[in-house]
């Protein structure tokens, strides 16, 4: 991996090696009897279930290396840090210029989950925030070009 420093929050941490477990274990064991099972059905050079089955086997490696390499370079974040100001691993709810709450929480860059309001450090929002305290206020470029401004309300893990 290009990036050799990586952070996790240690729900992040144990979710990715909770996968890996999967992947070494119980995904192996099923990509290897589906190999098996396609290697029954004869000619392999015309066998389109042996090579879904290979193309899924390269897939898992792909992945567990990827794993292995984001483990190997990962750093985890202490929860126990102090929250006076916005740091990896923290729930910050911010005010919008137009009057919204929301709040993200600030996790590493593998970790991140749009949807779950899980944003990366490395984001426009999630650098804007960085090291901010209750009443800050930053200003964020949109996608679009706007900018807008955002008030720290409130910081907890």
């Amino acid at each position: 991996m290009a990036d050799s420093h990586i952070s996790l929050t240690p729900e992040g941490y144990a979710k990715l090696k909770e996968e890996l477990e999967y992947r070494e274990g119980e995904k192996a064991k099923e990509i290897t009897e589906a190999i098996r099972k396609a290697k029954d059905f004869g000619d392999l050079s015309e066998n389109a279930e042996y090579d879904a089955a290979r193309d899924d086997q390269a897939r898992n490696i792909a992945r567990i290396s990827e794993i292995n390499a984001v483990l190997a370079n990962a750093t985890v974040i202490d929860a126990a840090e102090d929250v006076s100001n916005v740091s990896l691993g923290c729930k910050v709810t911010v005010k919008g210029d137009d009057g919204k709450e929301i709040t993200f929480t600030i996790v590493g860059t593998t970790e991140t989950d749009s949807l779950a309001h899980r944003i990366s450090n490395e984001s426009p929002m999630g650098k804007a925030l960085m090291g901010l305290a209750v009443g800050d206020v930053c200003a964020v470029k949109t996608p679009s070009g706007a900018e807008r401004s955002y008030t720290v309300v409130s910081i907890e893990r």
